[in-house]
């Protein structure tokens, strides 16, 4: 994507914000640290501000003098329509001052929990090796389904088409049967491997192997599945390494994450007043769940973090 884009993004995500994070008229107006660029109405921008705001775009070094004109630009134009926002009482509705406290709130949180993270230790290339090793499905024995996925609305998966998939021979008859009786769907080629897909869904299909159709349901659409190759894709302990690295950083993040929450809880008197307290741990944890958690290592692709594409949406149902 060029920067032009990157610059409108970011004036689209500057307009939605400011009034969450405009300050009170009423407050004198604060010299703020870095040298100043711009004054507006008596309100600095700052180079510390411009190159938060190019840190953020990912600016490369050769689009630095291009992006830092339009980024110093973008940010004139979010101070002015602070101003005109606070100017006209904007800042104090309770939308916007429910949406600061959560904002203020949420910084603070992932700033505090990103302390706990940087103190904990990468994996050893220990861990990362035994990882490998007690994961040869996903790795040296990593397997690749060629599949045709056909797709309909929940709505039309009617009891007579179960019926249909059950005794058909092939998924070419179940569509044959979806477009005697007019009903909509889309057909489509893919390709998943072992690392892409749940463990229960991957050993079905392993025992299943072609000539089965399997059946996803989802919320809107349910899907007709069916295998037309299993190939052999091994991956190499040196490719796999810093995939293992990111996903064992991110555990151990999450376990240290928990432990301090864990910690923070015992060490609190929480009443639970007008709703219901949480009664097991998996209640808990899906509370807490809802804490932003350092994340610097991106997203991952082993089978704890299902990858995009329809099929690894959530399994209801497999025939």
């Amino acid at each position: 994507m060029g920067l032009a884009y990157k610059w409108i993004k970011l004036m689209g995500l500057a307009l939605i914000s400011i009034l969450a994070f405009s300050a009170c008229d009423n407050k004198p107006k604060e010299k703020k640290p870095g040298q100043a660029l711009v004054s507006i109405n008596g309100q600095e921008i700052t180079t510390l501000q411009l190159n938060d705001e190019i840190r953020r775009a990912g600016v490369r070094a050769d689009q630095y003098e291009e992006a830092s004109k339009k980024l110093l630009e973008s940010l004139i134009a979010r101070q002015l329509i602070v101003d005109e926002a606070i100017h006209n009482k904007l800042d104090r509705t309770p939308e916007v001052m429910q949406a600061r406290e959560r904002a203020n709130a949420q910084i603070i949180a992932q700033a505090y929990l990103q302390g706990i993270v940087n103190k904990v230790a990468k994996p050893s290339q220990a861990e990362i090796d035994e990882y490998f090793q007690k994961h040869p499905e996903y790795f040296a024995q990593r397997k690749q389904f060629d599949l045709t996925v056909v797709r309909i609305a929940s709505k039309d998966f009617s009891e007579e088409l179960k019926a249909i998939i059950d005794s058909a021979k092939s998924l070419d008859e179940a569509t044959a049967w979806l477009g005697k009786h007019n009903v909509q769907y889309s057909r489509n080629l893919t390709s998943r491997s072992t690392t892409d897909l749940p463990s229960e869904m991957v050993a079905m299909m392993l025992e299943k192997g072609k000539n089965h159709i399997f059946i996803i349901n989802e919320q809107e659409s349910s899907l007709l599945i069916s295998i037309n190759a299993i190939k052999n894709s091994p991956i190499t302990a040196a490719a796999a390494a810093p995939q293992i690295e990111r996903y064992l950083t991110n555990q151990k993040y999450k376990q240290a994450t928990d432990a301090e929450i864990d910690r923070l809880r015992s060490a609190a008197k929480i009443e639970y007043l007008n709703v219901k307290a949480p009664v097991s741990n998996t209640e808990r944890s899906a509370t807490q769940s809802t804490i932003i958690i350092p994340d610097v290592t991106g997203n991952l692709n082993l089978p704890e973090s299902v990858s995009e594409g329809s099929i690894e949406r959530g399994i209801m149902g497999l025939k």
